[in-house]
């Protein structure tokens, strides 16, 4: 299955160009599902997939029933401790969701579709959170797999076998046999959603208005793009203003927006295709105003992440013929003075400006000390140089 997911700056229209980009390939004969938290005019706004076009089918995210029912399956699988603690439960009714629900409730959206629970789909169109937000949500799963396994180590489920008779000695489920059993489910979870997010099939489409706003969240966002190594198979312009108009003030507007859209051209984005989705002078109200805005389909030939964009370079102008190890990672717009890099055992601690990522150092690495690191031409470039005493001796 393909997978497509839209995002940009707030205001920007992604959810129509989500809608836009769902209908075109719809309309190339892929069966296709949308999946949005916001409301799409002329389509149907139930929870589960719903037919909204020929070949098309739309499911709204409904964060606060997702909320309610997760708390309650909580509940009720810790009810031993509850009952022991003498806990009053609650309700369905008084639940009132938390900031961070919509998050969650999109994640186990992504879950579903990971597993099959949505089968039959030859596309799936994913409209996300803004821009941020979006690089935050889809960086999730990696963490909260890793904060599970620093949390909840498998290994470190002491005396597995004395628990059934320490359950019955108390009267109770032992608390840390259904924590461990909780992390492990949630941990496959998210596994499932990290796949979907890597997977080659998977791309990404940025959505814009062509403007000082749009080019500053892009700017942005293409380093946290390159640091989670997610990458876009198209740039939508949205609300482009015909370029031709006899009324001073649009001919100005107009003009802006041609000379931004030259320059993400050039400099700001020139590896990726750039489509002008035309203001139609109102908000789309349904299929044939989404049509209107010709937003392509999703390419099933163009690959979506091509795994991760690190890659080990060896330095042959090494002082004393040492071996040096250089650990690569392109970083198009960072800047040297937000830049943090720390290493803490087997992992690599990346932040640039907002972005922050841990990743699991190379293992032909891990024998090597860090000896130095330069941002150049867009890239990082960490040296590793090998540790004595851990590296293999040669005769």
């Amino acid at each position: 299955m393909r997978t497509v997911l839209v995002t940009g700056p707030g205001g920007a229209g992604r959810t129509t160009a989500a809608a836009a980009t769902a209908l075109a390939a719809a309309a190339s004969g892929h069966r296709t599902l949308l999946v949005s938290a916001e409301a799409v005019p002329g389509f149907p706004a139930a929870p589960e997939p719903t037919r909204a076009a020929d070949g098309l089918d739309h499911a709204r995210i409904d964060s606060g029933e997702h909320f309610r029912a997760e708390l309650t399956e909580l509940q009720n699988r810790a009810s031993g401790v509850l009952d022991l603690l003498g806990a009053g439960r609650l309700d369905g009714e008084e639940l009132t969701e938390l900031p961070g629900s919509p998050q969650l409730a999109l994640l186990h959206t992504l879950r579903r579709a990971a597993e099959g629970d949505w089968s039959g789909y030859d596309t799936l169109v994913v409209d996300l959170p803004p821009l941020a937000e979006a690089l935050a949500l889809l960086a999730l799963p990696e963490q909260l797999r890793r904060y599970l396994r620093r949390l909840l180590p498998a290994e470190r489920q002491a005396a597995r076998a004395l628990r059934p008779v320490l359950a019955q000695l108390a009267g109770v489920p032992m608390p840390a046999q259904w924590l461990y059993e909780a992390a492990a489910r949630k941990d496959a979870e998210l596994a499932a959603v990290q796949a979907l997010i890597e997977d080659g099939a998977t791309t990404l489409r940025l959505v814009a208005e062509p403007g000082p706003a749009g080019e500053d969240a892009l700017r942005t966002a293409r380093t946290g793009l390159a640091l989670h190594g997610l990458s876009a198979d198209l740039l939508v312009a949205s609300r482009v203003l015909p370029r031709h108009s006899p009324d001073p003030w649009f001919a100005a507007l107009a003009a802006q927006q041609e000379k931004c859209l030259d320059h993400w051209r050039q400099d700001l984005a020139p590896d990726l295709p750039v489509h002008e989705a035309a203001h139609l002078g109102r908000d789309p109200q349904g299929p044939d105003d989404l049509a209107a805005l010709e937003i392509p389909a999703p390419d099933t030939r163009t690959p979506g992440r091509a795994g991760d964009p690190w890659w080990i370079e060896e330095d042959p102008d090494a002082e004393d013929g040492a071996l040096t190890l250089t650990w690569c990672l392109p970083l198009p717009g960072a800047v040297k003075k937000d830049l943090r890099l720390v290493r803490r055992g087997d992992e690599l601690l990346l932040t640039v400006g907002p972005f922050h990522r841990i990743v699991t150092i190379a293992s032909a690495l891990r024998r090597c000390s860090v000896s130095g690191a330069a941002l150049a031409d867009g890239v990082l470039r960490v040296r590793f140089t090998p540790d004595p005493a851990l590296w293999p001796r040669t005769s």
